[in-house]
């Protein structure tokens, strides 16, 4: 049994609590390590590669809410995991100090990433059996608007809430916000699994001979790497966009931050004409993927050549949000063939795509760096963007051999 739309939107709330609580470590806590308390720029940054590296136990979380016959219990766990994390990085933030306020964050964003990690597996294996295949481009596109409208409500809400701030105001909002969140994957879940019958029998009761198994598919490992590759392009320029706005175009911080936001415009443009689009039969997810990839790589050529700057960042925003979908749609399609390892299937790709969040702004910011030193600004710009467009390009060549499968692997349909 699978779900109707009604029911696909209620489990989306799940990525929009995800979404909401995994927005404070990069922006509020961001700022207030750095700006407020003094500590170098890298220490969140550290601790949100951290937060990510923890996230290579997506495997193993997918692969027990396999085992365990049931996702909601790791879902709503890992959600609480966060919300622990969160309180106690505010509380680090607020009342301790120096090597006592780091040992605390550390185990913190260590919470941050095992709960991120098992609340986002699971949802996702959860959608990819629950919905039906005509209905997963569209499902993919509300989890990922979901997603990101739980962050932008959770930054908006919270820093409004912390009017004037104070070190209580805090401990006194994140509490309520990692409560809400809770109670939001707690609602987005009940009787979720109950309607949709018993699950099936694991493929491999056991976390190695799964891996493997899953591994072997050709299919399967073809499209971890094509995740791996995406995505590590897709964040690329997370960390240089602004920054080069300002150096190479003399764009103020408000402006730069205008800038940003009419990328993300064009993104949700993209997402969803992408599940539209896919919905309706025209092209396909992995299709849109691919295209997605080369006109974000489109985008990055004319933003390193020095061309008009709002149209290509437009462009490269466009063109990952058509990516976005096509490969999340395409990730909960491919994880759903083996209902029995739906969610080791999914860990194994969600590891691929925290390695390279993790790495990509370590990459970017240190290639950016190196090549000031030898060469003027702009060409150092264009340097970590011909790279960011060349990976893009690899990742749409992955995509275009998933396209032309062997006949006797699992094919794709329009639409799906």
């Amino acid at each position: 049994m699978t779900l109707g739309w009604g029911g696909i939107a209620r489990l989306c709330l799940c990525n929009m609590a995800i979404g909401g609580l995994a927005a404070l470590p990069v922006n509020l806590f961001n700022r207030l390590m750095t700006v407020d308390l003094g500590w170098p720029a890298i220490l969140p940054g550290l601790l949100v590669a951290l937060h990510y590296g923890v996230q290579m136990t997506r495997p193993m979380w997918g692969h027990r809410s396999d085992a365990k016959g049931g996702r909601t219990p790791f879902i709503i766990g890992g959600t609480v995991c966060v919300g622990i994390g969160l309180v106690m990085t505010a509380y680090g933030i607020g009342y301790l100090s120096g090597a006592m306020a780091l040992a605390v964050w550390i185990v913190a964003y260590a919470l941050i990433g095992l709960g991120i990690g098992a609340a986002g597996t699971s949802f996702l294996a959860l959608l990819a059996t629950a919905s039906p295949d005509d209905r997963k481009p569209a499902a993919a596109t509300f989890a990922w608007l979901m997603l990101i409208f739980g962050a932008i409500v959770t930054s908006i809400g919270t820093g409004i809430a912390l009017e004037p701030y104070s070190e209580e105001r805090l401990m006194a909002v994140v509490p309520v916000v990692a409560l809400l969140a809770a109670l939001l994957a707690f609602v987005a879940t009940w009787g979720v699994e109950a309607k949709l019958g018993p699950a099936p029998a694991p493929e491999n009761p056991k976390l190695g001979p799964a891996i493997a198994a899953t591994w072997a598919d050709p299919a399967a490992r073809a499209f971890t790497g094509f995740v791996f590759l995406s995505i590590l392009a897709f964040y690329l320029s997370e960390l240089v966009l602004e920054p080069f706005a300002g150096h190479v175009h003399g764009l103020s911080p408000e402006d730069s931050t205008k800038l940003s936001g009419g990328k993300d415009g064009a993104a949700l443009l993209g997402m969803l004409l992408a599940g539209g689009l896919s919905q309706f039969r025209i092209g396909s997810l992995r299709i849109w993927a691919m295209v997605g990839c080369m006109i974000s790589a489109a985008g990055l050529i004319g933003l390193g050549m020095g061309l008009h700057l709002l149209a290509f960042t437009v462009v490269l925003g466009l063109g990952n949000g058509l990516f976005v979908v096509g490969a999340i749609g395409s990730m909960m399609r491919l994880a759903s063939e083996r209902r029995g390892a739906a969610g080791t299937r999914m860990g194994l790709f969600g590891a691929a795509q925290a390695v390279a969040a993790g790495l990509a702004g370590l990459i970017a910011t240190g290639i950016l760096d190196i090549a000031r030193l030898a060469m003027p600004t702009q060409a150092a710009y264009a340097t970590v963007f011909g790279l960011e467009a060349i990976l893009f390009l690899a990742a749409a060549l992955v995509a275009g051999r998933l396209l032309h499968a062997r006949p006797s692997e699992p094919q794709l349909q329009p639409g799906e």
